[in-house]
């Protein structure tokens, strides 16, 4: 049992460094594709769909964050070090909501205009 627990300390943080590692190169290369496609939409009149193409790679990246932090509830040793671990896990989660929300319900604003387009396209035939 001992051994056990000798061999959990000393792997698990290099199991966390590597999961959160993962999330911020997801995190970083969804951010250079959104801004490609920003890019290629203002420059090149393409129609990539950037808030939701980027929201979803946001969102996967702090699920790999989120992995590394309940990795990390198994190394707690102090009450304090619970409060905070159950802090950032709490607002990861939160983002991890606010994003899925943002990819499930797209903003008004954004579907308005896309349909005032469409109408005064159909309107110019």
């Amino acid at each position: 049992m001992n051994f056990l627990h000798e061999f959990i300390e000393k792997i698990l943080p290099f199991m966390i460094s590597f999961l959160e590692i993962i999330g911020i190169f997801v995190v970083f290369w969804s951010g250079i594709h959104g801004f490609w496609q920003y890019f290629m939409n203002t420059f090149m009149k393409k129609e990539f769909d950037l808030q939701t193409n980027l929201a979803k790679g946001l969102a996967m990246g702090l699920e790999f964050k989120m992995a590394a932090e309940i990795l990390r509830t198994v190394l707690i040793q102090s009450l304090d070090e619970l409060y905070m671990l159950g802090a950032v896990i709490l607002l990861r989660a939160l983002l991890s909501l606010l994003i899925h929300y943002e990819i499930k319900h797209p903003r008004k604003e954004k579907n308005g205009a896309m349909k005032k387009t469409t109408q005064e396209e159909k309107s110019d035939e």
